[in-house]
């Protein structure tokens, strides 16, 4: 049995990372998952979310934009929509975008409006998870 897993995050514009890591939490479609060495080979669909993973006492955090994982004994690929690291997020963009997203579902419960409501509920929670995501940047 390994003792480290390969993490591969890829996008449709980028690799986001290649590294060894000791462990990963996921969001998962039905619920966050975790993912040690050794682990159960499976795949499944990542709904927008938090995910992290853990070198040895370190933990880094990113927000991952829908997607999918297959797990292995020794190798987590993830295929994302987006996915950004914490320190890569912009805090005052991402306050920006979750005025703008209160806003447009304020404007649709006053008004019967063409407003995509689920469109802004997910701008405005994918607002809220970079605003926490960059707040945590890295724990130890």
């Amino acid at each position: 049995m390994a003792n480290k897993l390969l993490l591969e995050i890829v996008t449709p514009y980028r690799l986001v990372m290649s590294e060894e890591v000791d462990e990963v939490v996921a969001p998962g479609h039905e619920g966050e998952f975790g993912v040690l060495p050794g682990h159960t080979p499976f795949l499944t669909i990542l709904k927008l979310g938090k995910m992290s993973y853990r070198k040895g006492n370190e933990k880094w955090f990113l927000v991952l934009n829908w997607g999918y994982a297959e797990v292995g004994p020794d190798k987590v690929v993830i295929l994302a929509e987006g996915c950004e690291r914490a320190e890569e997020i912009d805090i005052e963009r991402a306050l920006a975008a979750k005025k703008r997203a209160e806003e447009r579902l304020a404007q649709a419960e006053r008004k019967a409006e063409e407003i995509d409501i689920e469109r802004a509920r997910a701008s405005l929670m994918r607002a809220l998870l970079r605003i926490e995501v960059a707040q945590k940047k890295k724990l130890t």
